[in-house]
C-alpha cells in the first residue's frame, strides 16, 4: 500500500510552484545594500559639488538660484544620476544573479522581465518628468518627485516579486511627500530614501531570506 499523502502538504507544494513559476523570488538583499550605499556616496559626492560652487547653502542656493546656475549645475547632476544608476543596476545584478545560481534557479525568465517592465515604466516617466521640472525651474520638486516615482514603480512591481518591496515603494512615497515641505533638505531626503531606505531594506530581506540559519546547540 501506498503511504497516505499530506493534502496540506500537497496544497502547499502546489502554492509554492505557482509562487515560483509567477513571482521573481531571487531577489538579493545585498543588492538592496549595495544600492543604498552608492546613493549614498552619490549623495556625498553632489554635497560636496554644490558646495564648492554655492557655498555652504549649495542645494538651497541651487534650488532658489537662477536659471544661469542650475543650467551650469545640470551636466555634472546628470552624469552623476546617470554614473549612480548604472553602478546602482550592476551591484543589483551581480548579487541578483549570484543568489538565483546558488539556488538552481534562472535569472532571466517572465517573472523577471514583467518585473522589470513594470518598474521601468514608472521610472523613465518618472525621470523625464522631474528632468522637465528641473529645467522648467522647478528645482525644489525633483527629489520629492523622484522618491515619489520610484515609490509608485516599487509598488506596481510588488505583485511580481517578494512582498516586503511593498514596505519600500510606500517608505519612498511617504518621504516624497514629505520633502515638498521642506525644499532645502533634498540631499537629505535623498540620502534617506535612496540610501538609508535601500541599506535598511536589504538588510531585513537578506537576514529573512538568505542569512544561513544558527546552528544549534
Amino acid at each position: 500500500m501506498k503511504p497516505a499523502t499530506d493534502p496540506l502538504a500537497q496544497l502547499t507544494e502546489i502554492r509554492a510552484i505557482m509562487e515560483r513559476s509567477s513571482r521573481f523570488l531571487s531577489l538579493s538583499g545585498l543588492s538592496g545594500v549595495g544600492a543604498g550605499v552608492v546613493a549614498l556616496a552619490g549623495t556625498g559626492l553632489g554635497h560636496w559639488y554644490l558646495q564648492t560652487h554655492y557655498g555652504e547653502q549649495g542645494f538651497l542656493r541651487l534650488v532658489e538660484g537662477s536659471t544661469a546656475e542650475r543650467q551650469a549645475a545640470y551636466p555634472f547632476l546628470l552624469g552623476l544620476a546617470i554614473g549612480m544608476i548604472g553602478l546602482a543596476l550592476l551591484v543589483a545584478f551581480y548579487f541578483t544573479h549570484r543568489r538565483a545560481t546558488q539556488e538552481g534557479r534562472t535569472l532571466w525568465d517572465a517573472p523577471a522581465r514583467r518585473l522589470l517592465l513594470s518598474l521601468a515604466l514608472p521610472l523613465v516617466a518618472g525621470g523625464l518628468f522631474c528632468t522637465g521640472l528641473y529645467i522648467r525651474g522647478a528645482a525644489s520638486f525633483v527629489v520629492p518627485g523622484l522618491l515619489l516615482f520610484y515609490g509608485l514603480a516599487l509598488l506596481n512591481a510588488s505583485k511580481y516579486t517578494l512582498d516586503e518591496i511593498r514596505l519600500l515603494g510606500l517608505t519612498q512615497m511617504a518621504l516624497g511627500l514629505v520633502a515638498i515641505l521642506l525644499p532645502g533638505w533634498g540631499l537629505i531626503f535623498f540620502a534617506l530614501g535612496f540610501g538609508l531606505g535601500h541599506i535598511g531594506y536589504g538588510l531585513l530581506m537578506y537576514n529573512r531570506y538568505e542569512r544561513a540559519p544558527r546552528p544549534t546547540l
